[in-house]
């Protein structure tokens, strides 16, 4: 899995994936593919590929509004799991994302 396939994964899902740095901090990829290190404070001395390569801890959040009633929590999943969820489906293949068909 690479942080190009999770930043698709999180524009059409709409969901913010969290996950741990090897050095305590925590990498956000938005709903808008956008992968932040809210706590840096200067140039980073890290690859963010390679932090991504040594996570085993993902939460999922989903970036729809919150509604009051029945609530969403962030569910927290494994690399295993996350990586079926972002590898596209066999027979996929190149065809476009259509979601008006």
């Amino acid at each position: 899995m690479k942080l190009a396939d999770l930043r698709r994964f999180s524009i059409r899902k709409q969901f913010k994936v969290r996950f741990r740095l090897q050095n305590g901090l925590e990498c956000v990829v938005t709903d808008c593919g956008i992968a932040e290190v809210p706590a840096l404070k200067g140039p980073p001395d890290f690859n963010l590929e390679e932090e991504l390569a040594s996570a085993s801890e993902f939460l999922l959040e989903p970036s729809a509004a919150p509604d009051k009633k029945n609530p969403v929590k962030p569910r927290p999943i494994t690399r295993a799991e996350l990586a079926r969820m972002v590898s596209p489906s066999p027979g996929a293949g190149a065809a476009p994302d259509h979601d008006d068909e």
